[in-house]
């Protein structure tokens, strides 16, 4: 960090120690304040100005009374919103100043995001053309439970987001000083604050939305691109891809059910979560797909696992039992069927447009 980065935090430091009354004399509060960023071996010259100090003072002090900076906080706090929207299902999790409101020499928004395949965080980043630069940690350079990656990327306000394995998605970050609680907020925390610290425009927001809702097939094109990275077991499927393999299961499932709609959906999305979560790739896919399927469709996916089971004849009997009392059991042999015939090479199929352009036409005769 440069050397006029650190005279600035130190100047923010002071100014909030003003503030918080946790000081009362502005020396004394440039001191501690230089002590908390440089350490105890600070040098004089590293103190800010009285001037310096008194212009961070003035911008807290907008906070508190809806000025320049409060406005740029809301801003950046609905940028926030909208990619936490966008990278939904990899459990993104907002950190820092956008959250708290603290005012820093340099905002930025700090996102967490939780996944195996940072591919598929590309492929959605890509999609909305976003201004980016993602950096792969070697493993020997990666900390005991830090992040694989790194990006930055250039939008309304810069975001930095940093990624972790899928497995940590649970976990609460705390301060490598002090042990405490970092703030931190999911998606649905961010979304209950903006409600209380916007209520007027959150209205507004959500009168809008509802006119406008949002493109289903947008979503699973955003989830299926992002299989074409991911690979499995050359024994159990030489076929390659995962997004090849779906797109046999789909060809298969429009053949033998023509009409409908929400089978051959379940076919072709049923392995997206693959991308997301590998080692529980059915609750992922439902988790990023949920208010964008119907319910039939995401009993298919949920149970084609199972499914599997029971033509090899591993299932147990009370889940067979449950499974054969269902409506659409039928439906759901015959995707376990196609899913294992599915794993073949040289199998001519549509490319992933031209199947989502066959699902809007079929949707479309729908009625929808």
């Amino acid at each position: 960090m440069s050397e006029q980065s650190l005279r600035r935090r130190v100047a923010w430091e002071a100014a909030r120690l003003l503030f918080t009354h946790e000081e009362t004399e502005l020396f004394r509060a440039k001191r501690k304040a230089a002590q908390r960023i440089y350490g105890s071996g600070f040098r004089r010259s590293d103190l800010p100005t009285n001037r310096e100090v008194q212009a961070e003072f003035r911008r807290l002090t907008e906070i508190q009374s809806g000025g320049p900076y409060a406005e740029k906080l809301r801003l950046r706090r609905l940028e926030a919103l909208r990619w936490m929207r966008l990278l939904g299902p990899f459990h993104p999790r907002l950190f820092g100043s956008t959250l708290t409101g603290e005012p820093t020499p340099e905002p930025c928004i700090v996102l967490r995001l939780f996944s195996d395949s940072p591919e598929s965080i590309r492929r959605v980043l890509e999609t909305e053309g976003a201004n980016y630069r993602i950096e792969s940690l070697p493993p020997e350079q990666r900390k005991p439970h830090g992040p694989t990656h790194r990006i930055w990327l250039r939008a309304a306000f810069a975001i930095h987001m940093r990624v972790y394995p899928y497995r940590q998605h649970r976990r609460v970050f705390r301060s490598r000083g002090t042990g405490r609680v970092l703030p931190q907020a999911t998606l649905p925390e961010l979304e209950e604050l903006i409600v209380r610290w916007y209520p007027q425009l959150w209205l507004q927001h959500q009168a809008t939305q509802a006119q406008k809702p949002p493109d289903r097939f947008q979503v699973y094109s955003m989830l299926l691109a992002a299989l074409e990275e991911v690979r499995e077991d050359p024994w159990s499927h030489p076929e390659g891809d995962v997004l090849y393999h779906s797109l046999q299961v789909f060809e298969l499932a429009r053949q033998a059910r023509p009409y409908d709609e929400e089978f051959q959906l379940a076919a072709l999305l049923h392995d997206v979560g693959k991308a997301i979560d590998p080692k529980d790739h059915v609750a992922a896919a439902l988790k990023a797909l949920d208010g964008f399927i119907t319910e039939r469709t995401a009993w298919l996916i949920e149970h084609h696992v199972e499914a599997l089971a029971f033509r090899e004849g591993t299932l147990g009997a009370r889940a067979r039992r449950r499974l054969m009392a269902s409506e659409d059991f039928e439906e759901l042999m015959l995707l376990a069927q196609f899913d294992q015939q599915s794993r073949r090479q040289g199998i001519r199929t549509m490319d992933l447009q031209e199947a989502l352009q066959s699902l809007r036409e079929l949707a479309r005769m729908c009625g929808e």
